[in-house]
């Protein structure tokens, strides 16, 4: 005869099943923690690369590509995710950046190359991750505001120039381009402006599949239990409003392709937030590499996983070489298959990582 706890653990697994089934897509990825988003970069602007780039982790199956919240850049995903969906049936969540303050993810570096000595080694064109840097000074189409050059100028002329969009032109924004799901970026103390936002975004009126909610202690003197308390204050926020939250962890920002070091911290962070955060799926950010994957304990980790840096720079030398050859990337067939199979290496241990 089953006993008492059987047949409730039965039912529980019945349950649980016939909620995955009613799931799809990227809803489905969440619920069993397979869960992959490519960011493009929050000031990432250079718009072939841009279309190349989401072709290519679309292709590859990202659930979800993060693009900055400007026109022509979500014109340009757009264009990537629709070429991959009309050849392969991938079809990911576009979403789009917003931060409701100052944040190193909405900045530029600048710089001006008249004050540039002839003799400088210039550290800062060899650290630059996508060549942003010439003699004439800084593209900004390219530069996403990693940061890296700020420190190592010699003579100290490199600086950051802030491209948050005003709040007030957030609802016209997404009225126009109408994203799947939205992220903000928030940190602590900002919880007043975190509810201003959110009534901007109310007022665009669009559906939004996810509201995403990114943040982290990088360069806060607090504990996990105060970052817990700030997202706690971001549900009961989202709540009012309808929205599903999405809680992505930003364990040591801008830094996913400059050392294995960094996977350690996403994780880490993860394990202090995860037993006291607010309902909502956890994902890692901020450091998250190749090797994130090996530092989790249990398969009972983040519900999903994003990508940025480590993405980016994977593809850069096929986008570049693409650029030589006076084409795009999905028109050359070589680099194309490389430039996805690169990608596929990468995010292929999340889709396939046994969550359940």
């Amino acid at each position: 005869m089953a006993t008492n706890e059987g047949i409730n653990k039965k039912l529980k697994n019945i349950s649980k099943d016939h909620h995955l089934n009613k799931l799809s897509g990227a809803e489905l990825a969440l619920a069993k923690g397979n869960w992959v988003k490519l960011i493009c970069g929050a000031s990432n602007q250079d718009i072939p690369s841009i279309t190349d780039l989401c072709a290519v982790y679309a292709a590859a199956g990202v659930h979800c590509i993060d693009v900055s919240a400007d026109v022509a850049v979500v014109k340009a995903a757009r264009e990537g995710i629709c070429w991959a969906d009309k050849r392969l049936g991938k079809n990911p969540w576009l979403m789009i950046s917003i931060s409701d303050g100052k944040d190193i993810h909405f900045r530029k570096a600048i710089f001006d190359p008249q004050k540039c000595p002839q003799n400088c080694p210039r550290p800062c064109e060899r650290i630059c991750p996508v060549d942003a840097i010439q003699k004439e000074g800084i593209d900004p189409s390219r530069c996403y505001g990693c940061g890296r050059c700020l420190p190592i100028c010699p003579i100290g002329i490199i600086h950051e120039e802030d491209t948050r969009l005003a709040l007030k032109d957030l609802a016209p924004m997404i009225s126009q381009i109408r994203p799947d799901a939205v992220e903000i970026h928030t940190t602590l103390g900002r919880n007043d402006a975190f509810k201003n936002t959110l009534n901007a975004i109310t007022k665009a009126n669009v559906f939004l599949k996810r509201v995403g909610v990114s943040c982290g202690l990088e360069g806060y003197e607090v504990s996990p239990e105060d970052l817990a308390k700030e997202l706690w204050q971001r549900h009961s926020c989202l709540q009012k409003h309808g929205f599903k939250p999405l809680w992505q962890l930003d364990g040591r920002p801008m830094s996913g392709d400059i050392g294995i070091g960094t996977a350690r911290v996403a994780v880490s962070l993860w394990e202090k937030i995860r037993p006291i955060a607010p309902p909502g799926p956890l994902q890692l950010a901020g450091g998250t590499n190749s090797h994130t994957i090996t530092h989790l304990r249990t398969d009972h980790g983040p519900e999903g996983i994003a990508f940025g840096g480590m993405a980016r720079s994977l593809i850069q030398p096929f986008l570049q070489e693409a650029q030589a050859k006076k084409t795009n990337l999905r028109d050359w067939p070589e680099g194309w298959d490389a430039a996805v199979k690169q990608a596929k290496q990468l995010i292929n241990p999340w889709l396939t990582r046994t969550y359940l």
